[in-house]
């Protein structure tokens, strides 16, 4: 069996991945991890997520628990996770990072450190949406310029960072298949008289509201006609099992970076 640690374990994916872990033949819960202070320190994991005793207790050392044999599972935040990610370099701990909302020098330490471990890194663990990340990219360099490409997220009300890192990860597959950047081309918003869309662009719009937990809509629009490829996250269980598959697949690997493109046999972009 894997042996699992989940960080973030009281809040709602923490949760969630408690209960599957515990409810997979191939996983066995070995740590639960939260911030210190918190109000669960101490308490059993199993009976927090709802799915009884399992005799792990809610830690905030995550270095303690970090160790060769057992995965990380973090869908904290973009602190939390970075952090999590220097301990699991320290201790040749494998770490797979779902956390999103990293801020440029984050991001940059994340692309240094990560390597040095092993490491799956996906701004969303949906088997799903790495489909839709690819599907996109093969259908915009199949269009080509004569549709523009426009994605559309919503996400529930407690959502912190706009747009979401899924947004962006299907942005950026676009751009690189039509030769793009999101640094020149990518459009967050639009509001006032901005005049008429550049060929160029790739538009990114947030929607924010309720408990949606994630819908991804990448639109290719052209004369007559248009094409609109979406995914809905109907529940956080298929966020939860990606990650758990991610895991099992990051247990067999070697120290590197990969993404679920590489969980799922494709080659990572």
């Amino acid at each position: 069996m894997t042996r699992l640690v989940v960080c973030g374990a009281a809040g709602r994916m923490g949760r969630t991945l408690v209960t599957l872990v515990a409810q997979n033949d191939a996983t066995t819960l070995a740590g639960a991890v939260e911030a210190a202070g918190n109000p669960t320190l101490g308490k059993d994991a199993g009976e927090l997520a709802g799915v009884g005793r399992l005799g792990v207790l809610i830690s905030d050392d995550f270095a303690a628990l970090a160790t060769s044999d057992a995965v990380a599972l973090d869908f904290t935040n973009a602190t939390a996770a970075l952090e999590h990610l220097r301990t699991a370099v320290e201790k040749h701990s494998p770490i797979v990072i779902g956390s999103t909302g990293f801020s440029v020098q984050q991001q940059a330490e994340v692309d240094r450190l990560a390597p040095q471990t092993r490491c799956v890194i996906a701004p969303n663990m949906s088997v799903g949406i790495a489909v839709l990340q690819r599907i996109a990219r093969e259908t915009a360099l199949a269009l080509g310029s004569e549709f523009d490409p426009e994605i559309v997220e919503i996400h529930h009300r407690m959502k912190v960072d706009a747009p979401s890192g899924t947004a962006l990860a299907l942005a950026k597959a676009v751009a690189e298949a039509t030769n793009r950047t999101l640094a020149t081309d990518a459009v967050y918003g639009r509001e006032g008289l901005v005049g008429q869309r550049r060929q160029r662009e790739i538009g990114v719009i947030a929607l924010r509201g309720g408990d949606v937990v994630g819908d991804h809509t990448v639109i290719f629009a052209g004369m007559g006609e248009r094409i609109e490829l979406t995914h809905r996250a109907q529940s956080r269980d298929c966020l939860a099992r990606g990650a758990i598959r991610a895991a099992l697949w990051l247990a067999q690997q070697p120290v590197g970076r990969y993404g679920m493109a590489d969980v799922l046999g494709w080659r990572s972009s």
